[in-house]
């Protein structure tokens, strides 16, 4: 939704492009880090608790961003609104996981499916709803919206959601310890040094990727010994299989959102399309993800969908290939389709993977690495876009990216085929 506010913003504050494009990157970086912290608190406090103090802080965010005086504060609300939002996904998955193991059922295939269809169905109501709340209430309206969301989320979740069990009585000393704060302070290094370098990889600042490289050193130094980590480094390291679980999700994150930025930015530079028009042909890949996600988790499908997303997106790349400034529309749209396969498949299938690669106490903080792992592709996109069309959106920077994507759709395809890990199908007891 902040994509459509950002022009209105910079007018109402007097800021330039570069200073407004902040609210977008701020909330990467805090999610990013957010989201594994998120889970090793619900692992500590229960994950209903933790979610509804997540939803307490969105509902705080919403309050900050309508009252914001200048964008410095709207930064502040962005970043609540980043980890506010991180608590969801890692403690829905551990409540998923508590609930399903209760009943005796193994991989809940149409709730994990169900994860992946609301992230589409956002997607596609929440541009075309932000152009509409933005036009005729102005921009502050977007972060409104956070408010009675918030409180309904609460409310649902008061009503719905069985209680955690009590909170294990622990003193100062030890809550400290069992919350690995230098842990959690090493990571966020970690990832906020990873993530400004590999947003600016046009103009690389390899001082950055130094400290990211030392910084990850003493982390696993520290984690490895830590009396109760942020990161089990021991059980990742053991666990070959989440590792190349986190890995496909990279490269999916990274060719999903390469793909779409870099088509909506040459659809619009090369074959002058407005940003209406750009939109409309878009909305057939979130239709089809919706689609794919709802048939694949019904049917607990893994191993397959996973070498068809990098099929898919090879072949969409492909179809890149065959692009140009003079393609007609319905060549654009077939391309977009495919791409919508890669990211139906992919999005369910991962899910799948890690639910089944860790254990009920793992599981919360493994799906945080996950989002972060999706995270760190979806900033490395933009410095590849950046990297391939240069100043303006040419035939020849798309086609670049076109074979870029073909190696990792490959890529994909392979870390699967021999992965004999993933199973054909997730099966439920």
């Amino acid at each position: 939704m902040i994509a459509t506010a950002l022009v209105g913003i910079g007018n109402d504050f007097r800021s330039g492009p570069a200073a407004t494009a902040g609210l977008i990157s701020i909330l990467y970086l805090f999610s990013a880090v957010a989201q594994p912290t998120m889970g090793k608190l619900s692992v500590l406090f229960g994950p209903r608790r933790v979610f509804l103090s997540g939803v307490a802080i969105l509902l705080l965010a919403g309050v900050v961003g309508v009252l914001a005086p200048n964008l410095g504060v709207l930064m502040v609300s962005r970043a609540l609104i980043g980890i506010g939002t991180s608590a969801c996904y890692p403690t829905a998955m551990a409540l998923v996981r508590r609930r399903a193991d209760e009943a005796g059922i193994g991989v809940p295939g149409r709730v994990l499916g169900n994860f992946s269809i609301a992230a589409q169905v956002t997607a596609v109501v929440g541009l075309p709803w932000a152009e509409s709340m933005a036009g005729s209430l102005g921009w502050r309206a977007l972060f409104a919206v956070n408010i009675p969301l918030a409180l309904l989320a609460f409310v649902f979740t008061l009503l719905g959601v069985a209680k955690d069990a009590p909170v294990q009585k622990r003193t100062r000393g030890s809550l400290l310890a069992m919350l690995d704060l230098p842990g959690i302070a090493l990571f966020a290094g970690v990832v906020v040094s990873l993530l400004v370098f590999l947003s600016a990889l046009t103009t690389p600042a390899w001082w950055l990727a130094v400290v990211a490289a030392v910084l990850g050193g003493v982390l696993l130094w520290w984690e490895r010994w830590a009396r109760s980590p942020l990161i089990d480094v021991r059980m990742l390291g053991r666990n070959g299989p989440l590792q190349r679980t986190y890995l496909r999700s990279i490269l999916a994150a990274l060719a999903t959102y390469t793909s779409m930025y870099a088509s909506s930015q040459w659809m619009e530079q090369s074959l002058g399309l407005n940003a209406a028009t750009v939109g409309l042909i878009l909305i057939p890949l979130s239709f089809i993800s919706i689609v794919v996600a709802r048939i694949v988790s019904g049917r607990g499908w893994v191993r397959w969908p996973l070498i068809l997303a990098g099929a898919a997106l090879a072949l969409s790349a492909a179809v890149m290939l065959q692009t140009n400034h003079s393609s007609g529309v319905l060549l654009l749209i077939g391309m977009t389709l495919l791409l919508g396969l890669t990211n139906g498949f992919s999005s369910f299938a991962n899910q799948a993977a890690l639910y089944l690669q860790t254990t009920a106490a793992e599981i919360a903080v493994a799906s945080g690495l996950l989002r972060t792992s999706m995270y760190l592709g979806a900033i490395g996109s933009s410095s590849l876009i950046g990297i391939a069309f240069g100043p303006s959106a040419t035939d020849a920077g798309f086609h670049t990216l076109a074979w870029v994507l073909i190696a990792i759709g490959a890529v994909m395809v392979v870390l699967t085929v021999f992965d004999r890990s993933v199973p054909a199908v997730a099966a439920k007891h």
